[in-house]
């Protein structure tokens, strides 16, 4: 096992600084490892193609058109939704759908979800959701979406400051903050599946935090997958849920970002966007907790914006889905930045797990951390991590691979795949502790320098427990 302390990355330019580690484990013998890959992408300058129909992919336009008529013709949407929907539409018909030959997707295979029946869920049709969700998990404040729907029956949006507002947009009177969304709602463009959300999406909810003001407690946005197929079927229907979290200047907000399945290893597609623009001075601090059906697919975009005096904090956990991509963006628009992520997957049976990240750190003083670990458990899965980090004229790709173009830059790094080492094991049993124990806690104890970065001690517990289950499943 890679519990190990490993060297990190550590950049020491004039005015700004990384660091990041990258650990991805095998818990199997080590004749039979599964397929691991750590791939980052050198830094590519983006070339927009121009708007043709010869460049266009008629899959993609079919699917995007489907998504389109399923969303709700009852009223006109806000303007910035709309203008969302548009800029996603328009940057479609020059976009493919992605195949091994596109390097961010040379290890991943997305034809699971393309070789399915795409079902856009219309509305959540259900007797009684209350049966299927239990509010009781939500924490307060707390948002429910269901199915890319949200439910405000089972949000509980108390003990929230004035001036906080989190909602539809289409439920938001205020023609201030509505301009401030219109800003930033399209100021950023992903791939294929970003884009796919942008027109899918039938509402975009909003966080938004006034300046100066700081929320307490952490708000909850719980994602609940209850229609699903059986595998037989074939079929996949797909949700688009997307937020956008704009804290104004001094303001501070933690955000638990959480995604379960409803009811049994059903097949369905998640697809999720969340922005999140951070002003001046301002402090996010990110849970996100994957949990979804094992023959699900979940393709999430990530995107933030920080300005001067910033901070962005991200703790991951992702065990669920047959296929899940977790595409991670940030870049900082001013000085004195801090970002930091702490990332844990585990890969069993057939999963394949996929973090591509992307930090861009073009200013003074700029600070970042990073740190992936991985447990791939069967010969099946598969784990692939991407990552990027550009500080000023200084590039660092976690391959391990390292590129210095800028003078007065120190840099390091470390990555490591391995199976629980021999001594590892010995010093437990050398102490009159069984092997299999042995194993079970250093498998726990890799994955607890993740989880114990978690700010709430209830969701520590929770994903503990979890990870604990799904490593020694109780008969």
């Amino acid at each position: 096992m890679a519990a190990q302390n490993l060297t990190p990355i550590i950049l020491k330019p004039a005015q700004a600084s990384s660091m990041s580690r990258c650990t991805i484990f095998h818990s199997l013998p080590k004749s039979t490892l599964p397929r691991t890959r750590i791939t980052p992408r050198i830094n590519q300058v983006r070339f927009f193609k121009p708007i043709s129909s010869a460049l266009s992919d008629p899959y993609v336009l079919q699917l995007a058109e489907t998504l389109e008529d399923s969303l709700p013709s009852t009223s006109s949407p806000p303007p910035p939704l709309q203008k969302l929907r548009d800029y996603s539409s328009e940057s479609l018909l020059s976009t493919s759908w992605p195949s091994r030959k596109d390097e961010p997707f040379r290890f991943t295979d997305t034809s699971f979800i393309k070789n399915s029946r795409i079902l856009p869920i219309e509305s959540p049709q259900y007797q009684s959701l209350t049966s299927l969700v239990d509010s009781t998990e939500t924490l307060v404040p707390g948002l429910t979406v269901v199915d890319g729907y949200l439910v405000n029956d089972l949000s509980l949006l108390t003990e929230l400051p004035d001036g906080v507002y989190v909602g539809g947009l289409s439920m938001l009177n205020s023609e201030a903050i509505m301009k401030r969304v219109s800003e930033y709602v399209s100021s950023f463009q992903g791939d294929l599946f970003w884009s796919l959300n942008g027109v899918g999406a039938p509402e975009l909810i909003l966080v938004y935090v006034p300046e100066g003001c700081k929320v307490e407690k952490p708000l909850h946005l719980r994602y609940v997958s209850v229609k699903g197929e059986e595998k037989e079927s074939k079929t996949l229907p797909v949700s688009n849920p997307r937020v956008l979290v704009l804290v104004e200047k001094g303001g501070e907000i933690g955000i638990i970002e959480e995604y379960v399945n409803g009811d049994g290893d059903h097949c369905y597609w998640t697809n999720a966007v969340m922005d999140v623009v951070i002003g001046e001075g301002a402090k996010v601090n990110h849970s996100y907790i994957q949990t979804q059906s094992l023959g699900a697919a979940h393709t999430k975009w990530t995107s933030v914006r920080q300005e001067s005096n910033s901070i962005y904090k991200l703790t991951e956990v992702s065990t669920g889905g047959k296929l899940s991509r977790h595409n991670l963006h940030v870049q900082q628009y001013g000085p004195d930045t801090v970002t930091e992520f702490s990332t844990f997957h585990v890969a069993l049976g057939d999963q394949t797990q996929d973090l591509h990240s992307k930090l861009i750190l073009d200013h003074p003083r700029g600070f970042s951390r990073q740190l992936h670990k991985c447990i791939v458990a069967h010969s099946s899965a598969q784990a692939v991590f991407d990552g990027n980090v550009q500080v000023n004229r200084a590039t660092v790709n976690v391959k391990p691979n390292l590129q210095i173009i800028a003078d007065d830059v120190q840099c390091s790094h470390g990555a490591a795949i391995s199976d629980l080492e021999e001594n590892q094991l010995f010093y437990f049993q050398a102490r009159g502790i069984d092997a299999e124990i042995a194993r079970k806690a250093l498998i726990f104890s890799f994955a607890a320098e993740v989880t114990q970065r978690f700010p709430y001690s209830s969701l520590r517990k929770k994903v503990e427990n979890h990870i604990q289950n799904l490593l020694d499943p109780r008969p």
